[in-house]
């Protein structure tokens, strides 16, 4: 696959434009508007603490918190919540819990930043004359073509974004420089609003207005996009993002100024159905000004959607997720579509827009999702900076708390919103459950493992693959393993192999996944066990990467027969020379046995996990083995064998 950018470059910095800062860049179309109509009357006061807490939240929670110390913690070039739980993992067990609810959360905001986004930019045509009283905020018209949008956008999904990717970037720069412009034009009318980014103003704003510090939900919706920011690391690189985002910050800051400005200028009481941000626009430029807002916020939610799926992809391979269908449109690197997702990402998007109909109502319940996702990036950001970069737990521990101090305050603020977005928390709480059920399940079960040492049956292995009088089950016989040591096997499939249906085979090959923590690792080792008779294998997979263990295993097969390592047995001397080879897997898949009595806590993950078993993939598709190849068998899980049973024998009386 193309690998991504890690040096500065022309190319690089026009993808970061085009998929970074989608969302945090159409912030400006709703995030003033906001602030104003929940500030209540309009006044000077009012304006310039709005545009103070805007630049210092800009410049300390999106410059400083993400663009110069999280950036740091790429792996291998990837960043994200899961990138980041790779790297810091094996410095507490709990930190798995951070991950989930980071994750969750910033899936969450994936089903309200695109309607969002969409309905904002397709709002502002209530302001070209002739079209205002068709199109209302709220009104069915809005309404359909902003569905008519989203569901264009989510079909698009499927064919991967190569096609389009690259008019991402100059159409963002196009946006970005529009941005700068208009609010510059209005600054130039009034450059005393350059007053309002003393922070004194902010402090006065939180502190002495009548709804102060609960117009920090509002102040919020101007750095949302920060988590995704880093989320898209993997894309363009850091040395990209932090130069690019000195363009950005530039352009939003004018922008809010311009609409800072204007807001002076106008001396409205209060907006009414007017956007601060199409109002500075020019008349001649409007209706233009609305389509690259509307190509903008399309874009916006594409980047958001991608980076749902990369999301999901990584759970997956950390094991915090059912296996589902992931497919890979295109050839570019890290570009993946998951069906399955982006159908419920679809429907969440098109019932936000049929329970809000208007931005401002959305705006009223966004920014808890994202203030818990950033809180729990600010918990691993802990140990990533003390126990990796090694740095003085007194500098680690003083900016810790002042991005707590800072985040808490959102979330709180932003709490207030719970009632109006308990739409949001029956998603957030089931995407957050399936991970939480999903790994400590897994837990669990590799708790259950059985392991003995293969030594021991090495002799009756082979005297079992010798004995032409037992039928041949298989040529080659292949058993996934999750034995840790090559000198372990499971005991389940020494069972398989001689206490069910004996399988004789000529080899028998066992096969180990592992992920890496960095992401596009794609490494094998194997150890021949007992000569042409046992061969274990090892693959080492990044967690970004798709198994396809039946392709990857004929080519182990055949390295090993070209360096005379093995050789390997085929029905017919043609195929050996066609690299084709018979393998058999037998999977071996679990069942909730009916002999358990567990605790409530064990009972709810496992009922949950198998139910969930049911919708995730087979092991055979997940892991890229063709069903022509594959035998399945059950096999019951007991983890806590009922031991006592008051069943007595009743006692029959003989009949004379």
């Amino acid at each position: 696959m193309e690998p991504g950018f890690k040096k500065a470059s022309f190319a690089g910095l026009l993808v970061a434009l085009g998929i970074i800062y989608g969302d945090i860049g159409t912030s400006p179309l709703y995030t003033f508007q906001t602030i104003l109509n929940e500030g209540g009357a309009i006044n000077k006061e009012l304006i310039y603490g709005s545009i103070s807490c805007i630049f210092w939240t800009l410049t300390l929670q999106t410059t400083f918190k993400y663009v110069v110390i999280t950036l740091q913690a790429d792996n291998h070039g990837e960043g994200g919540v899961f990138s980041l739980y790779a790297l810091v993992r094996r410095f507490g067990g709990s930190l798995v819990y951070p991950a989930i609810i980071g994750a969750g959360t910033l899936l969450a905001d994936g089903i309200i930043t695109p309607p969002i986004t969409v309905t904002s930019a397709i709002e502002g045509l209530n302001m070209v004359k002739g079209l205002s009283h068709d199109i209302v905020p709220g009104n069915s018209l809005v309404l359909e073509i902003v569905l008519v949008i989203l569901l264009l956008l989510f079909i698009f999904q499927r064919f991967g974004t190569r096609v389009v990717g690259g008019a991402f970037g100059p159409i963002m720069f196009l946006w970005f420089t529009m941005l700068g412009v208009l609010g510059f034009a209005q600054v130039v009318r009034h450059p005393q609003i350059f007053a309002g980014l003393n922070p004194i103003y902010g402090i006065e704003l939180l502190t002495r207005h009548p709804k102060g510090f609960w117009l920090l939900g509002a102040v919020f919706l101007c750095t949302t996009g920060a988590e995704a920011l880093y989320s898209d690391l993997g894309h363009c690189g850091k040395a990209n993002i932090r130069i690019s985002w000195i363009y950005v910050k530039a352009t939003l800051v004018l922008n809010y100024l311009g609409q800072g400005a204007w807001a002076l200028l106008s001396n409205k009481p209060t907006l009414g159905d007017i956007n601060p941000f199409f109002a500075i626009v020019p008349n001649w430029f409007l209706l233009t000004s609305i389509i690259i807002a509307t190509v903008a916020s399309i874009i916006a939610s594409q980047a958001l959607i991608s980076g749902s799926f990369t999301l999901i992809s990584e759970a997956i391979s950390l094991g915090f997720w059912p296996r589902i269908k992931v497919k890979y449109p295109t050839n570019i690197r890290g570009q993946i579509y998951i069906p399955s997702i982006n159908w419920i990402l679809f429907t969440g998007c098109v019932l936000v827009v049929l329970y809000f109909r208007t931005s401002s109502s959305m705006t009223a319940a966004y920014g808890f999702s994202i203030t818990v996702a950033m809180l729990m990036t600010t918990v691993l950001m802990f140990y990533f900076l003390r126990y990796i970069k090694k740095y003085p737990f007194w500098i680690v521990g003083a900016i810790v708390t002042v991005f707590v101090c800072v985040e808490t305050s959102f979330f709180v603020a932003n709490a207030v919103k719970l009632l109006k977005r308990l739409f949001f928390l029956v998603f957030e709480f089931g995407l957050i459950t399936t991970m939480y059920v999903w790994y400590n399940a897994r837990k669990i079960t590799l708790k259950m493992l059985a392991l003995a040492n293969i030594k021991d049956y090495l002799d009756v292995l082979n005297d079992l693959s010798n004995n032409s009088a037992i039928p041949k089950y298989a040529t080659n016989l292949v058993y996934l393993t999750k034995a840790p040591s090559r000198r372990q096997i499971e005991k389940r499939i020494i069972d398989s192999i001689f206490a069910n249906t004996t399988k004789r085979a000529d080899c028998y090959w066992f096969i180990n996944i592992d992920r890496a923590d960095d992401p596009y690792t794609m490494e094998y080792d194997a150890q021949v066990l007992l000569k042409d008779k046992i061969v274990r294998v090892d693959f080492r997979l990044g967690f970004r990467i798709q198994p396809r263990i039946g392709v990857m295993l004929r080519k182990v097969a055949q390295e090993m027969c070209d360096n005379k390592e093995i050789c390997v047995p085929v029905n017919f001397p043609l195929l050996q020379k066609n690299s084709v080879f018979d393998f058999r897997f037998v999977i071996l898949e679990r069942f909730l046995s009916y002999d358990n009595e567990f605790s409530a806590r064990e009972g709810f993950i496992l009922n949950c996990y198998f139910a969930l078993l049911r919708l995730a993939r087979s092991d055979s598709r997940a892991y890229g083995i063709d069903t022509d190849q594959t035998v399945i068998e059950k096999v019951p899980l007991v983890v806590a064998p009922i031991t006592n049973i008051n069943l007595k024998r009743a006692v029959r009386k003989i009949q004379s």
